[in-house]
């Protein structure tokens, strides 16, 4: 093992486009699948204390083993406020805006880096509009069908418009058109101008992480961003930054972990600007130790990419790129009933898994070794955690191990 175990953690969780109506629902959710955890790595784990506030949604997890016990101050980031204030426009204000923002990315070049970058993603990028058009071309069939059989024009309109109103209340929420359609307007508003309530929340947010910085009793303080959650997780962090450039003098070591990320997805825009000065602040920061985690089965991320390269920054201080396989963190049944779910595979960075594995959310989060430690370690805790749970001690990677590993000196 890596260093002494650690006792007390501090998380910033920053979640995708995905809204959580409650904070009832975002624990029970994050309860179901911290059982998991603990069958997978033979722990015990508790939750409790749960704290519901403007900007975040708090508990408290603690997990032990055989010889050692974590405390952890778990805080969602909230932002589904702001995602469900996107899904209460109109749906034809929705629709019009959403394409709209999709030209934005093709006519700026976007679409065609993400074609260079990884092809999957950009498959991904276009396939609501595609099946949104297959829905449309489906409703304009109703209609000429329609006229075929009774010649009449007033019948065939009206069939089309059945079979629109038919793919809004049907297709269009069973494949999450409408949210996809968001996610693409948020990102075109993000990358060109500012969310205030996005920005009030960063900057108090960020104000919280730089005191805990200084005076927390935790022994690491990580901010882990998944999806487009990684994106904001990298402006809060910028933001404390700018609070406290020094933030390595003080004695709680900052983590930054990028799971299943949309960085990307926002970084290669060439309107972008604001966001990829942040990227480089915190990637070139001495305070804050960054890993991206990246998965081939996953459509949502950018599998095998180095993200400051990408976006043409200096690479001189890049991310620690691990590429995880999910079907080596699920059970064979399991990963067969999902493979084809994309949102789900998705979110299995965020979940629990069934075997033990190089990545795991929960070992991150609520483990006794660092993230920094896991994630510098090829196999993650997997040669750190004993059969029964216990800790194993090892020799710590040596400086020529982490000299040939990009991004280590981080």
């Amino acid at each position: 093992m890596t260093g002494k175990p650690l006792a007390k953690r501090l998380v910033f969780h920053i979640g995708g486009y995905d809204p959580i109506t409650s904070h009832t629902s975002a624990q029970r959710r994050f309860v179901r699948e911290i059982a998991r955890f603990q069958r997978t790595w033979s722990v015990k784990a508790a939750v409790d204390g749960l704290h519901d506030t403007a900007d975040q949604i708090r508990w408290n997890v603690t997990t032990t083993g055989p010889d050692w016990l974590v405390e952890t101050d778990y805080r969602l980031v909230r932002w589904h406020d702001v995602i469900e204030a996107f899904g209460r426009r109109s749906i034809g204000s929705r629709i019009s805006v959403g394409i709209l923002a999709f030209l934005d990315f093709v006519l700026t070049g976007t679409l065609w880096r993400y074609l260079l970058t990884n092809w999957r993603y950009a498959l991904f990028f276009l396939y609501p509009l595609v099946m949104f058009g297959l829905l449309i071309a489906v409703a304009f069939l109703i209609g000429v069908v329609a006229f075929k059989i009774t010649g009449s024009i007033p019948i065939a309109t009206g069939g089309g418009l059945f079979g629109i109103v038919a793919v809004l209340a049907g297709p269009w929420r069973w494949l999450h058109l409408g949210d996809l359609f968001d996610d693409w307007i948020f990102s075109r508003e993000y990358i060109r101008s500012v969310n205030s309530e996005i920005e009030q929340r960063l900057d108090r947010l960020a104000a919280e992480l730089v005191a805990a910085a200084n005076n927390s009793a935790a022994d690491e303080i990580l901010v882990i961003g998944h999806s487009l959650g990684a994106v904001l997780a990298v402006d809060l962090l910028d933001r404390a930054l700018r609070l406290d450039p020094a933030l390595d003098r003080n004695k709680t070591p900052v983590t930054f972990l990028s799971v299943g990320s949309s960085i990307l997805k926002i970084g290669l825009h060439p309107k972008a600007i604001r966001f990829r000065t942040a990227m480089e602040r915190v990637a070139n920061s001495r305070a804050i130790f960054w890993g991206d985690y990246q998965a081939l089965i996953d459509l949502l991320n950018f599998y095998k990419s180095r993200p400051m390269a990408e976006m043409g920054l200096s690479t001189e201080n890049e991310a620690i790129v691990r590429i995880v396989r999910l079907s080596r963190m699920l059970d064979d049944d399991m990963y067969r009933r999902i493979r084809f779910n994309y949102f789900r595979l998705h979110c299995q960075f965020v979940s629990g898994n069934d075997r033990r594995a190089s990545y795991d959310y929960f070992m991150l989060t609520c483990g006794p070794i660092s993230a920094k430690s896991q994630t510098l370690a090829p196999d993650g805790a997997v040669s750190m955690i004993a059969d029964d749970g216990g800790l194993i001690a090892s020799a710590p990677l040596s400086g020529s191990e982490l000299s040939g590993i990009p991004g280590a000196a981080a």
